[in-house]
């Protein structure tokens, strides 16, 4: 069989959802803080708001399924980004007075919602989405959550002043949704874990506690993924972005192989792993990312497929799923579309 292809959550949206996101932020007082402008946009559709949405997500399917994409995401086309949207169906977080905070190690500077009660489940939102996506396509869709680590340092917290047990009120939190999800029928449920590369001693002094937290329960039919990248850029074709450590994921490989997480997410593209960290995963499949979502041009077909030939002769292809480092909403479509395309024909050749 070929290798399988994924892709890691968010999609460029289509024009005609005009909503703001973290992918599209230009020179501007309200353009610069999408989570602030968020929800006046969604308002400012009024009823028509959930057909455009469904709209949006129908075309990032379209496009991902029409390029080869065998395990497609929803695009995260309702989203912000995949952090706030979520928090924002959370009691305990105020989405009306923001908190200027400094994150991922100096890398940018943000107008964050702050903690400012206990965190509880407001609503099961995203059985819905899924239900939405789901119907687009007869490929399984995978729907994607934030991480409680990751939650924890892209909020203000004025309530726990800890963050282990802020991160285990949000694992709680995160743990409902993951059962309502699987409950809908969600075969795919991913949670992007980036800090973990970042803050590898608090990920595995606490970090990955609170991880199990989240996926407490969780149905065996259910894939339970962990996406892993080492840091997201602010621009296209800018290589100087700051990045994890390249050893975080070698620091990560035990933990992670002996959890309940089934695949992980992991990058290469931007910045190239010792493949022999592959044969670190005995039984976890590993999601590889062999198309740079920070970079402009799009992968030579045979250098995608040389990547993953060279990462076959460390893991079995049925514990290997090729995809990008991360999200493409920085790309544009039709440089997404292209750059998937040429995944696929990698993938699907080997």
């Amino acid at each position: 069989m070929p290798l399988r292809t994924t892709t890691i959550g968010a999609y460029p949206k289509p024009d005609y959802v005009t909503v703001p996101d973290w992918f599209t932020i230009e020179d501007g007082p309200d353009s610069q803080d999408p989570t602030k402008t968020y929800q006046g946009a969604v308002d400012a559709l009024g009823d028509s708001a959930e057909e455009v949405f469904a709209r949006g997500t129908k075309d990032a399917i379209a496009d991902q399924v029409g390029a080869g994409v065998d395990i497609p995401t929803d695009g995260e086309i309702r989203r912000e980004n995949y952090i706030h949207y979520h928090c924002r169906h959370l009691n305990g977080i105020d989405f009306d007075n923001l908190t200027e905070k400094v994150l991922r190690e100096g890398a940018y500077t943000a107008n964050l919602p702050t903690i400012t009660g206990p965190i509880s489940v407001k609503d099961n939102f995203l059985p819905h989405d899924y239900r939405v996506a789901q119907g687009f396509t007869d490929r399984p869709v995978k729907i994607t959550l934030p991480g409680p680590m990751t939650i924890t340092d892209t909020v203000a917290d004025a309530h726990y002043d800890d963050p282990k047990a802020l991160g285990a009120a949000l694992a709680d939190a995160l743990n409902k949704e993951v059962l309502a999800l699987a409950d809908a029928g969600c075969r795919h449920i991913q949670i992007d874990e980036p800090l973990f590369a970042r803050k590898v001693d608090a990920a595995l002094d606490y970090g990955f506690d609170n991880l199990e937290r989240a996926f407490h329960n969780c149905p065996d039919h259910v894939t339970r993924t962990v996406h892993m990248c080492c840091g997201y850029p602010d621009k296209l074709d800018n290589p100087d972005y700051p990045k994890a450590p390249k050893e975080s994921y070698f620091r990560l490989a035990d933990a992670i192989d002996k959890s309940s997480i089934q695949a992980v997410s992991v990058e290469d593209a931007h910045r190239n792993n010792d493949l022999s960290l592959l044969e670190l995963f005995t039984r976890t499949t590993v999601i590889f990312g062999v198309v740079a979502i920070a970079k402009s041009a799009v992968e030579p077909v045979d250098a995608i497929r040389d990547r993953l030939s060279n990462a076959l002769d460390h893991i079995d292809a049925e514990r290997l799923i090729a995809a990008p480092d991360c999200g493409l909403g920085l790309l544009g479509r039709d440089r997404a579309v292209a750059k998937l395309k040429a995944l696929c024909e990698a993938a699907h050749s080997l």
